[in-house]
């Protein structure tokens, strides 16, 4: 998988709600629940989908050819 392939498939989800599992190590995840808001030439933004606190986060698309996250459509 390439750059351009992961910013295709995020492009074709732009907008939509996703689910991100972070891999902090060591058998540890975070999960979010996010929209996709923005994509640049190195890093994608999404927001949290949450009621109190709307929280931007950043992901580069290298997080995704090395499966340090795994978006789920």
């Amino acid at each position: 998988m390439t750059i351009e392939e992961v910013k295709n498939e995020l492009n074709n989800h732009l907008g939509k709600e996703v689910m991100i599992k972070y891999n902090l190590g060591r058998n540890k995840y975070e999960k979010y629940h996010v929209t996709i808001k923005e994509l640049y030439n190195y890093i994608f933004l999404v927001q949290l989908v949450s009621d109190e606190n709307p929280e931007i986060k950043s992901f580069s698309y290298s997080d995704v050819i090395t499966k340090t996250i795994k978006i789920t459509y």
